[in-house]
């Protein structure tokens, strides 16, 4: 089982320290696998027996175990990143605009071993076999959640942006029932409608999905589908959307090419709508 779907199933029980621990885990695992329980309780903040503590809640029986876990997972697959990471602080200048394509570089690099094209797919095929889509999201993720109300409705998937306050969203969400899905976009931190609408989901027979960052195997309840994996930048400071926007990309590039003919047909019906309303 991965590090990140053993964090999910004990999602329920962790502190507030061993989130901040899982977080920096995510974020930074080469760091954890090449240190000590002590560097990474140093790190974040907490004492050096909450590392111990989860990784024996995780299923290890000792920390050594816990961390040469990590470094199988996680440093092996991600050793082309590695490459490019000491490539790019070879030629690292000081201009801003370089320092953040230089970024965004890396973070795409290492995206595949978070997000791998199994489970890119699942979660395309769970969306793609709903009648209905809800999407919800707050902060800066609502952009993503525009871009895809927007890409879905373009193949003629019925979307529900669901967005203000507790009794807006609660009126957005009464009529999801079994044949729709939830789409839930969830950064820093946990949103606070978050379990609330991961429940009301389960609650109906809706599926969920969440494309979350670092905090996404922490988010508590679990959703049925979840595509984690660390932005570009400072965990504690300036990120960026790029790394969730190209999961969203290969989202909605999976669910068209598993019924082409129809996202095909679709798209084109809306070009020539798009041409009668402009006179052409």
């Amino acid at each position: 089982m991965l590090i990140a779907e053993r964090v999910q199933t004990i999602a329920d029980t962790l502190t507030p320290a061993e989130r901040r621990l899982v977080k920096e885990i995510i974020a930074k695992p080469r760091d954890v696998a090449l240190g000590t329980a002590g560097e990474l309780a140093r790190r974040t903040g907490v004492h050096e027996a909450t590392a111990s503590r989860l990784a024996r809640k995780l299923g290890f029986e000792t920390y050594a175990g816990f961390r040469d876990a990590i470094r199988d997972e996680f440093i092996v697959k991600t050793d082309p990143a590695l490459r490019v990471r000491r490539t790019l602080e070879t030629s690292r200048g000081h201009g801003m605009l370089e320092m953040l394509v230089q970024q965004e570089i890396e973070a795409l690099t290492r995206l595949s071993s978070y997000v791998d094209e199994e489970r890119l797919a699942a979660a395309a095929a769970a969306l793609s076999d709903r009648r209905r889509i809800f999407i919800f999201a707050r902060g800066n993720a609502e952009t993503l959640a525009v871009l895809m109300n927007r890409r879905l409705r373009r193949m003629a998937f019925e979307t529900v942006l669901v967005c203000g306050d507790s009794r807006d969203i609660a009126e957005q969400i009464l009529s999801m029932g079994p044949d729709d899905a939830l789409l839930v976009f969830a950064f820093r931190r946990q949103p606070r409608a978050y379990a609330p609408l991961i429940e009301r989901a389960g609650k109906v027979g809706a599926v969920s999905v969440v494309v979350s960052g670092t905090v996404g195997p922490s988010l508590s309840p679990k959703a049925d589908h979840l595509l984690a994996a660390p932005r570009a930048g400072d965990a504690d400071a300036f990120q960026t959307l790029t790394v969730p926007m190209a999961i969203c990309n290969g989202l909605i590039l999976s669910m068209a090419q598993s019924d082409e003919v129809r996202s095909l047909s679709n798209l084109e019906q809306l070009g020539e709508l798009i041409g009668e309303l402009e006179g052409r």
